[in-house]
């Protein structure tokens, strides 16, 4: 049985193109947020925070090359996949900042989004 993965930019990643600049991912910023509001629920799912730089050697081995973009949540197979899962494969995935929250309510047991 496997757990669902959430994989997010680390907080605070640089970018070679904006020497001496920090910054957090909008798009992961909300799910960051989810998951201080209630840390115990968050061992209930795998969490990598990733550099910012590509290739990103944990995307490509969870997905492939094509499909690097975070945050993504790929669905393990302790809860049924939602219908409107992206498929790669055997894989099934999220990339939606908004359905990631929902699913991370759904099957986590998080807050959800009012």
């Amino acid at each position: 049985m496997s757990r669902d993965l959430l994989l997010l930019l680390e907080p605070g990643f640089t970018d070679p193109k904006h020497p001496g600049e920090r910054f957090i991912c909008p798009h992961g910023a909300p799910i960051e947020g989810l998951l201080a509001s209630d840390p115990a629920l968050n061992a209930r799912l795998e969490i990598r925070r990733l550099p910012f730089p590509r290739p990103r050697a944990p995307v490509i081995e969870a997905l492939d090359a094509e499909h690097q973009s975070l945050p993504v949540l790929i669905l393990g197979d302790e809860y049924p996949a939602p219908a409107d899962a992206q498929t790669l494969g055997e894989k099934r995935f999220v990339t939606d900042t908004r359905r990631i929250l929902d699913l991370l309510a759904q099957r986590h047991g998080f807050h959800k989004v009012h």
